[in-house]
């Protein structure tokens, strides 16, 4: 069974959402996604400085078996990504919720922010998809 933390904001492609105490918000990909994608072995991570609209393609994780869009789940600039990752993408697979986060996003709409899952949205999300 896959983890999936109350603190967290969810969306149905499978991105999770931490809200900073300073209009930021950081942005991963939720242990189940990793799971089903298997070990990692490179993150294409977004620019410093993009400008991101809810959906918006912003990087590409891939694995042994697939490859996996990763879609910006709220809208804003990008500032900050998680340079490790271009390195040690596992550490998407070893730790999703702490060290494996992708990018960083300054809000430019706080009111996008009532349309993500809380976790037990997230979970039913996850069995409608077994």
């Amino acid at each position: 069974m896959s983890e999936i933390l109350d603190n967290l904001k969810y969306v149905t492609s499978h991105e999770w959402i931490r809200v900073e105490k300073d209009n930021t918000v950081v942005v991963g990909i939720t242990d189940h996604a990793q799971e089903a994608l298997g070990d990692l072995v490179y993150v294409e991570l977004p620019e410093v400085g993009a400008e991101l609209s809810v959906g918006d393609e912003c990087g590409v994780v891939e694995s042994v078996k697939a490859a996996s869009d990763i879609y910006s789940p709220l809208s804003g600039k990008v500032v900050a990504v998680n340079e490790e990752l271009t390195e040690t993408p596992e550490l998407v697979n070893n730790s999703p919720y702490q060290d494996g986060w992708i990018l960083k996003l300054e809000l430019s709409n706080d009111a996008e922010l009532a349309d993500l899952l809380d976790a037990s949205g997230y979970a039913k999300c996850l069995e409608d998809e077994a």
